[in-house]
């Protein structure tokens, strides 16, 4: 019986293994998967790196475009939810109309359990008195799960991974234009808070970021919550120049989106107040729409159009 249950055991693995190698399914471009890439800062995490049609015929260099959630971007087959960005899509069909440069997006999946602890901002979070980390650390979801799995922020760990490790593989496997005029950053949710804490902490690296439906509470709740004022605080000291940099904000007004208009509102007047304007800034509602891959999908060619415009 012990023999039945290890080979099974090993037929479950193996299975499991084939399916984190097999990439996404896209259509256009391709996909190349680096399985559990390795890392002295964070837990191993699939790439999944998007090259777009055309890549292997020719010498050109491209920007690049770092992505977390990785794993949620091309193939709705294999997510938790069965939705994706569509980032295939809407790529291909930007570049094959002209309205965007080729890029490369290197889509880096979350750690799981780790994601709020990699994604959540460091530096605003140390800012806070003890007793507001304890209240963070012990908040849960509204299903009365643990937001952070027991695990301590790193994102600055996690932002050094991406800098220090994964920009210099990607410069140094694929074509890539390295300027910071080239290399974006994008994400939602805590994706999109992580993005803003990335380009803040890294000025001379990244060159724009798109941040859809940005959470700003940080965790599930705006009552006595001290996160988003610490945030906002960051930012005063960390905006970027404007001049040499762009964000593009949205949100919708539906589900968990209908936290953040009031909290956009108040960075959206940080940034202005910093001198960004039409020309490196967006910050767009869409009513009605609610907090799921699927919301961000369709609307996904506003910020990439943004970045990436010709």
């Amino acid at each position: 019986m012990m023999r039945i249950l290890k080979a099974a055991l090993v037929i479950l693995t193996f299975i499991q293994i084939n399916v984190y190698a097999q990439s996404p399914l896209v259509s256009s471009g391709s996909i190349e998967r680096h399985v559990s890439f390795s890392s002295a800062f964070v837990t191993p995490r699939h790439i999944d790196v998007w090259l777009p049609d055309g890549y292997y015929n020719d010498t050109a260099h491209y920007p690049v475009l770092y992505m977390h959630d990785g794993q949620m971007l091309f193939d709705s087959t294999n997510t938790w939810n069965h939705q994706e960005w569509g980032m295939d899509e809407t790529a291909g069909k930007l570049i094959k109309e002209k309205k965007v440069k080729p890029f490369i997006i290197a889509g880096i999946w979350n750690g799981g359990n780790t994601r709020h602890a990699d994604y959540f901002p460091q530096k605003p979070f140390e800012s806070l008195p003890d007793s507001a980390k304890q209240y963070l650390y012990k908040s849960l979801r509204k299903n009365g799960t643990d937001i952070f799995h027991g695990y301590t922020i790193v994102s600055d760990n996690y932002l050094k991974f991406i800098v220090s490790e994964l920009k210099p593989f990607m410069d140094k496997t694929y074509r890539t234009k390295k300027d910071r005029n080239n290399t974006f950053v994008s994400g939602s949710s805590m994706g999109g808070l992580i993005s803003m804490y990335a380009i803040c902490e890294y000025p001379e690296v990244f060159g724009g970021a798109a941040c859809l439906s940005t959470h700003w509470p940080g965790i599930f709740t705006l009552e006595n919550n001290p996160v988003p004022e610490a945030f906002f605080s960051y930012l005063r000291a960390h905006i970027p120049d404007p001049s040499t940099h762009r964000f593009y904000f949205d949100h919708g007004t539906a589900t968990l989106d209908a936290m953040y208009p009031t909290l956009q509102k108040e960075a959206d007047l940080l940034f202005r107040e910093r001198g960004y304007n039409i020309k490196n800034y967006e910050s767009k509602i869409f009513e009605g729409a609610n907090h799921s891959e699927a919301a961000w999908k369709e609307r996904m060619n506003l910020p990439l159009e943004f970045l990436l415009s010709k």
